[in-house]
């Protein structure tokens, strides 16, 4: 794994590939946690069917700075993985110590989104792994009705060796009785990379989306 992915840096050696350090991942763990307990209010997310000696994409919507912390700790304390997320360019960049925690990059408007696409998948080879990845390509509005799921998507999964479980969360804020925001996380199993249907499963989330909004009307707090 590690010499094809050295190789993919020869190749390609634009993108910045993550230098995932097992040492301060562990070291940042209990500061996380200690950060998500002083920020809000309750963390609270629902179960989902985690399938051993599968890799894990986990896709998300994306609506606040906070959304790559919130992948992380569910990596952490409940998807057991190693933790791995595509971040845009130029955010890395300002903060490569994220680098060093799983990051990696993609430049949507460059020829070497590829690349990065390329690299994802190969990082799915392995089933030590997850990768997080904001499939909306930007920030939109937790209240939005609709999850754009952009094409990349499709052509990472196809390009995966090996066995790769597809999980996706809806992530939704609220305050109710109290100053600090709780968060509330919705799982949905999209099944595996031997099985994926790019139209099908963009209707599945979205079907998801809109049934976890209706139940976050009467979410309990």
């Amino acid at each position: 794994m590690e010499r094809g992915l050295s190789s993919l840096f020869i190749r390609f050696v634009w993108m910045i590939p993550q230098r995932r350090s097992t040492f301060i991942t562990k070291l940042f763990a209990p500061y996380l946690a200690y950060k998500l307990r002083k920020a809000f209010h309750v963390f609270k997310h629902d179960g989902v069917d985690i399938m051993s000696g599968h890799s894990i994409l986990l896709l998300c919507n994306h609506f606040s700075w906070w959304d790559g912390f919130w992948a992380g700790q569910l990596t952490h304390t409940y998807l057991h993985r190693d933790f791995h997320i595509m971040m845009q360019e130029d955010h890395i960049k300002k903060r490569m110590f994220f680098n060093r925690l799983g990051g990696f990059s993609i430049n949507r408007k460059s020829k070497e989104v590829i690349t990065s696409l390329q690299y994802a998948a190969t990082l799915l080879g392995d089933p030590k792994n997850l990768v997080t990845i904001f499939p909306q390509g930007e920030l939109v509005s937790n209240h939005t009705e609709e999850i754009n799921i952009e094409r990349g998507i499709d052509y990472i999964v196809k390009k995966i060796k090996g066995d790769c479980q597809v999980i996706y969360y809806s992530a939704f804020i609220e305050y109710f009785e109290s100053l600090k925001p709780s968060v509330y996380i919705h799982f949905l199993n999209c099944g595996t990379n031997h099985d994926f249907d790019y139209e099908k499963v963009k209707v599945l989330i979205n079907d998801h989306h809109k049934k976890a909004l209706k139940e976050q009307v009467n979410v309990k707090h």
